[in-house]
């Protein structure tokens, strides 16, 4: 039985997580801290590495504090973090710039230049296509991707461009501060669509590198998820109140380990998750990849297994905006003198609960209004910066209660967008595992259900899954876990959601129209937002 300490890196903010691993994965004690991001113009998303870091020391200090543990018994540290930031760091680990977070869009003309010209499917040049498929088995068809960020910089920002010694992400810059290890683990090189998942910790490929124009010596030495990266210096040590030479593993992207946590480990296993962003994945046992809807097999932390993964940029994040803009002034929630409109939890837990449950009565269909969850344009299954949210069908008789459940329920018709794109290619579970922050709400969860038609299970803790499978990395590195493919049993299913049919069919109808509503207004959304995101 050993303790692991878990660092979840979100969009918004750090959980903390103290594990006691021996025939279960056991949370002892947990504290989040956030920090911002921040919108710039021309579509910029960025975010300060201090408050990363400030945020991590933060929260080890408090779970400390309340635990029975000492910081001394931790036998190793593991991350779960987002994925496709662009940290460039100098020799010294210091970025040269804020980072850019996986939302920013700013690199338009660098996708047109880079792949997005001639000969075109899905938006990228054929043969650059063809050739990213064969080696990596997705392409870098989004302004979102981090080769285009890279790009950006150096046409931007050549001063800063010029003291870059490498490129890293959200947690291997977090790695890097702790052990002075420049590394990137497997799941996250292959997100920079330079990486030759047919090879591999060896996999980074020359020839993409030449072909979308990255130097090779930038990209860092590449490690598995359950590999320790080094152990933690004695200043990081010193400053995040822990034992020198404690292990430091590589850990994982979200996308990878949230699967883990949530108890799909084994081939066909799919889950759903809800947080900031949402997204479906299905673990499968070979590389595939759909252009068209935009795609693809993430290489996993297990080896030979692969993410089948389809990505929303606004899920959770659409219930802050409710939030913000329809609840507080009207339905008089929380306006008592405690803090719960900041910090991922105090959105997730209270105030999500009492807006899912406040909309918990309202028909199916939610009077007939639609909501589209497009509130950062949008990623699959079609690729559109330009992309908005809009509330279709209003009339005289719509109340704000009906809005705001349409917004639940447009989420859960674009998860069911995803999933259906995705039975395209690969068989997806019956049964599905729900988590995130959504996942909280037996409401969402029901409403879930009934628009896919599927099984939803919700684990215990699902807000905790991404550090659960981060500590479970670390685990099976201590030798803990002999194999990842244990983890299902170690992760009980909490709740079951069986779906309605009779509702099943009146979201059926409404669903059609959403899908017809991108399509319909797509060059709405290019006329009125275009000018505005390139100003």
């Amino acid at each position: 039985m050993v303790y692991v300490l878990a660092y979840d890196v979100g969009t918004t903010g750090v959980k903390t997580c103290l594990f006691q691993v021996g025939d279960a994965i056991r949370l002892l004690e947990s504290a989040h801290e956030g920090y911002g991001l921040y919108m710039t113009e021309n579509g910029g998303a960025e975010q300060d590495a201090r408050e990363w870091w400030e945020a991590m020391r933060v929260t080890t200090a408090k779970v400390f504090q309340k635990a029975q543990a000492e910081p001394e018994q931790v036998a190793g540290i593991s991350f779960c973090s987002q994925m496709q930031g662009l940290v460039l760091v100098d020799r010294q680990g210091v970025p040269v710039r804020r980072p850019m977070s996986y939302m920013d869009q700013r690199a338009r003309e660098e996708i047109k230049k880079g792949i997005a010209y001639g000969p075109q499917i899905a938006g990228a040049n054929v043969w650059k296509l063809l050739r990213s498929l064969l080696v990596n088995g997705a392409v870098a068809s989004s302004v979102k991707d981090p080769v285009w960020k890279y790009k950006w910089v150096e046409n931007h920002e050549p001063q800063a461009f010029s003291r870059v010694y490498k490129w890293l992400d959200v947690k291997e810059y977090l790695i890097a501060r702790c052990t002075g290890e420049f590394v990137m683990t497997e799941d996250t090189a292959f997100s920079t669509f330079l990486y030759d998942s047919r090879k591999g910790k060896e996999g980074w490929n020359k020839g993409l590198c030449r072909m979308l124009g990255v130097r090779p010596e930038h990209l860092p030495r590449i490690i598995g998820a359950c590999e320790p990266a080094g152990t933690l210096t004695a200043k990081a040590a010193e400053e995040l109140g822990l034992k020198p030479g404690t292990l430091v593993f590589g850990g994982g992207g979200d996308a990878s380990l949230i699967g883990v946590g949530s108890g799909c480990v084994k081939p066909g296993k799919t889950h759903i998750y809800s947080g900031t962003s949402g997204w479906v994945s299905t673990v499968v046992e070979k590389r595939m990849a759909d252009a068209g809807s935009m795609m693809a097999a993430v290489v996993g932390v297990q080896r030979g297994r692969y993410n089948y993964f389809a990505e929303m940029e606004t899920a959770g994040k659409c219930l802050e905006w409710v939030k913000d803009h329809l609840a507080l002034d009207e339905i008089g929630v929380y306006l008592e003198s405690r803090d719960i409109t900041s910090g991922q939890e105090a959105v997730y837990t209270s105030l999500y609960d009492y807006l899912t449950e406040t909309v918990k009565n309202i028909e199916p269909g939610a009077g007939g209004v639609l909501f589209t969850p497009w509130l950062h344009g949008n990623r699959c299954p079609f690729e559109d910066p330009n992309a908005a949210g809009m509330f279709f069908n209003i009339s005289l008789e719509t109340g704000k209660t009906q809005m705001i459940r349409a917004v639940l329920e447009g989420i859960c018709y674009h998860l069911r967008w995803m999933l259906e794109c995705q039975e395209r290619k690969a068989k997806t579970s019956d049964a599905v595992r729900f988590c995130g922050g959504g996942a909280l709400s037996d409401v969402t969860s029901q409403i879930l259900a009934d628009i896919t038609g599927r099984t939803v299970q919700v684990v215990d803790s699902p807000q905790n899954v991404g550090a659960v499978g981060a500590a479970a990395v670390a685990a099976a590195g201590l030798g803990e876990i002999e194999s990842l493919e244990q983890i299902e049993e170690m992760i009980p299913v909490r709740k079951t959601f069986r779906p309605d049919q009779a509702k099943k069919q009146i979201y059926d109808r409404y669903y059609q129209v959403f899908r017809q509503l991108y399509k319909s207004n797509r060059k709405n959304f290019l006329a009125l937002n275009r000018e505005a995101r390139e100003s």
